[in-house]
């Protein structure tokens, strides 16, 4: 059984902070590209969807041009009061 020694414990220290540092490091050279790439598929997805709602409505108008027929039902009578 080992037992813990000060230069174990300075070693392990140190490689927390590096690979602390490293990530930190490494974050900030592609966070902002991968964040980009994101930004930029879901404007091409929300461009997509819009396109397809603009062919349904397309195609949905071309069906349904048919004029709607005005039901009447009556007269309008503006009713006044007697006091």
């Amino acid at each position: 059984m080992e037992t813990a020694s000060m230069p174990g414990l300075l070693k392990t220290i140190f490689w927390i902070f590096f690979i602390y540092y490293a990530f930190k490091f490494l974050a900030r050279l592609f966070l902002p590209v991968l964040a980009k790439k994101v930004v930029e598929k879901a404007s091409q997805q929300f461009e997509q969807q819009q396109q397809q709602y603009q062919q349904q409505n397309q195609t949905k108008s071309d069906t349904t041009e048919k004029p709607k027929e005005k039901k009447i039902v009556g007269e309008y009578v503006d009713f006044e009061e007697i006091d």
